[in-house]
């Protein structure tokens, strides 16, 4: 049985917080140790691990909920 998932994840509040606290991605990159890959993932809106977001969680010293909302698929 597959579930329609009518929501996905933006993760706009992730590069406004970027810009507040006067990181590049590239630094949010190589600080988080994130792939090419995985940004692009961040940048196209699509899904990544758990353990990528607390890895950012880390690095920029916040709570997920700082780093992405959850927006329905039309908004998207």
């Amino acid at each position: 049985m597959e579930f329609d998932l009518q929501v996905k994840a933006s993760y706009k509040p992730l590069w406004k917080l970027l810009v507040d606290k006067e990181k590049l991605k590239q630094d949010l990159r190589e600080e988080a140790k994130l792939s090419s890959t995985t940004m692009a993932r961040l940048n196209n809106g699509d899904n990544v691990t758990t353990d990528v977001l607390l890895r950012i969680c880390q690095v920029l010293n916040c709570q997920i909920g700082d780093i992405v909302t959850i927006i329905p698929k039309e908004e998207a």
